[in-house]
């Protein structure tokens, strides 16, 4: 994944950049493509392998104790959102 800097001076980019610390947001154009802006700070991320057999993916992620323990704290956070709230938050049906 590349990454681009956004210089000050672009005061709308970094406008919305600064609204992204706090909440996500679909950014969309007039043609109707869209992309996902959410602030990286505090992402975890796990190793999982490079298989492409499927049944060794889950294998591994399985095996991954490291991505266990995360999901068992995220898991008491509590803080969890339906997938009907989702939809209706995108506008879906």
């Amino acid at each position: 994944m590349k990454v681009i800097t956004v210089p000050k001076r672009e005061k709308f980019l970094t406008d919305i950049l600064a609204k992204a610390d706090n909440e996500e947001f679909i950014i969309q154009t007039e043609d109707g493509r869209q992309f996902a802006l959410l602030s990286l700070e505090g992402w975890a991320s796990f190793d999982v392998g490079d298989s492409d057999d499927f049944k060794e993916e889950v294998e591994a992620t399985s095996e991954n104790r490291e991505l266990a323990e995360f999901v068992a704290a995220r898991r008491k956070e509590g803080k969890r959102v339906s997938i009907t709230d989702v939809k209706k938050q995108l506008g879906l049906n």
